[in-house]
């Protein structure tokens, strides 16, 4: 069976907040082809089946680092309202209180990306270990090449928020 939504496409809406990985409600409702305030009123009128390892509303600092990386163009998009983050338990949930026609194999191909972008992670890891073990194994003349395999696989911190503008100095008295 082929998926509406390429995993791809999934992928790409998977966002890395609070440790957890988690799509926003405002990109589940597009992939559901809902309206936002739509899933959110069923989740609201649904509470006790998204415990915190499930969904969060995101914390006010959360929302200005994603409107800052771009994440989220402005905090206009939002509505005015918290965004709420799913984490995989999170969406499996959902289906079972979205009653959309197409509901089921969204869910399906949400699913899969989470599985596949696991599977990567767990392949990072491997190779992380076989590196390591390399790295053990012959002398201290590599260790220039491991400290640098090392740093590409790590993740890129983010950036800092720089201020561009001209500043006028206080008046001194």
């Amino acid at each position: 069976m082929k998926n509406l939504i390429p995993v791809e496409t999934i992928q790409g809406r998977i966002l890395l907040i609070r440790n957890e990985k988690v799509i926003l409600d405002r990109d589940l409702a597009e992939l559901y082809g809902i309206e936002t305030r739509v899933l959110k009123q069923q989740v609201r009128r649904n509470l006790d089946r998204f415990p915190i390892d499930f969904m969060f509303e995101m914390a006010e600092d959360e929302i200005e680092i994603l409107v800052s990386q771009n994440v989220i163009p402005s905090k206009s998009t939002l509505g005015g309202a918290k965004p709420m983050a799913f984490t995989e338990q999170g969406v499996a949930m959902l289906s079972s209180v979205l009653r959309s026609p197409g509901a089921v194999q969204v869910n399906i191909a949400i699913m899969r990306a989470f599985v596949q972008m696991r599977k990567i992670l767990s392949t990072h890891k491997e190779l992380k270990g076989k590196i390591e073990a390399m790295e053990k194994k012959y002398d201290k003349n590599f260790r220039v090449v491991f400290a640098a395999i090392k740093e590409l696989m790590e993740p890129i911190p983010p950036k800092k928020e720089i201020k561009i503008g001209f500043r006028i100095p206080e008046k001194v008295k």
